[in-house]
């Protein structure tokens, strides 16, 4: 019942956030400098011929006329056409979103379980081990994305021709070539996200290990295996898995600049292609695929941490 209240609430939230960020999304997108008329015919076309395009792509109408109409057609499940291809904006968000997925999906799997056993190791041994992951966490959370990028694939690429530069391969396609075509963009892009969620979970279990109840624990006897177990990573847990319902937001930023490097075909290459050519349709697509996914990820962090905290008490 607990579960089904946290779930019922952020439904509730989830809509008027949804219909807020589409309105700020639509309203900065046409407030961009620059015409779409004349990002079509180029340059040197007249101002007759860019009034003609304007009216018949339905640009001439007010902001709140053009808004109301896209929210009628997105609310029966259409998102519109490209102003410039004219395709389906469904189906060229369905097109790319398993490549943004499979490169935020196995970047989060590679920093929790990589985060968590770094973390939890160095809590446990702590001395110099601890002060290796202190070091090495700065200096990964200090280092230019595009930088460390641009090493990587110099490396592992082209140096040593280890993994592909770019492009990706659809898993139905081949297993193996999807591995390789995201090893190199998810190991620059969980690099940073690792160290911290390392700290995060060590921080929390140091704090865990000092508390009262694990003392009383020990005082009964309880071994030092079962206190850990059953109790310091439970307790540890709640916060880190806050942390990663967050880190999933930053990774879906992050797959916009890694795509662009890595020349995959996602949803950050075609919403960076969107904006450049004021394709607004297309943006207000992209924009609510990744809130779509936000809303989703936050109730199934929602659900975990209610789950491991059984008093937890939602606003």
């Amino acid at each position: 019942m607990r579960i089904l209240i946290v779930l019922g609430r952020r439904l509730i939230w989830s809509v008027p956030l949804l219909f807020a960020v589409s309105i700020i999304t639509f309203a900065l997108a046409s407030l961009m400098p620059g015409d779409v008329a004349t990002v079509i015919l180029g340059t040197g076309s007249t101002p007759e011929q860019r009034a003609i395009v304007t009216e018949q792509l339905g640009l001439d109408q007010p902001m709140i006329v053009q808004y109301g109409t896209w929210l009628l057609n997105a609310l029966q499940g259409n998102l519109g056409s490209s102003l410039f291809s004219g395709e389906s904006v469904a189906g060229m968000l369905g097109a790319r979103l398993p490549v943004t997925l499979s490169l935020a999906a196995l970047t989060l799997v590679v920093c929790v379980i990589i985060g968590v056993a770094l973390g939890t190791v160095s809590a446990i041994r702590g001395g110099p081990i601890a002060r290796l992951l202190d070091a090495t966490s700065l200096v990964a959370m200090s280092i230019p994305s595009f930088w460390f990028a641009a090493v990587v694939i110099i490396l592992f690429a082209v140096t040593i021709p280890l993994f592909p530069v770019s492009g990706y391969v659809a898993f139905a396609d081949s297993p193996q070539l999807w591995l390789a075509s995201l090893v190199l963009p998810v190991f620059c892009l969980a690099t940073s996200s690792v160290a911290g969620l390392a700290l995060q979970m060590r921080g929390q279990m140091v704090a865990t290990f000092r508390s009262d109840f694990v003392r009383a624990l020990r005082a009964n006897g309880i071994s030092s295996r079962s206190i850990l177990y059953t109790h310091i990573l439970k307790n540890a847990a709640g916060p880190v898995v806050t942390l990663t319902g967050l880190l999933v937001v930053t990774l879906l930023g992050g797959t916009v600049f890694m795509e662009k490097v890595f020349g995959m075909a996602g949803l950050g290459t075609l919403a960076v292609n969107a904006t450049a050519r004021h394709d607004l349709p297309v943006i207000q697509g992209v924009v609510v695929y990744f809130t779509l996914v936000v809303v989703a990820v936050n109730l199934i962090t929602d659900v975990a941490y209610a789950a491991l905290n059984p008093k937890v008490v939602t606003a």
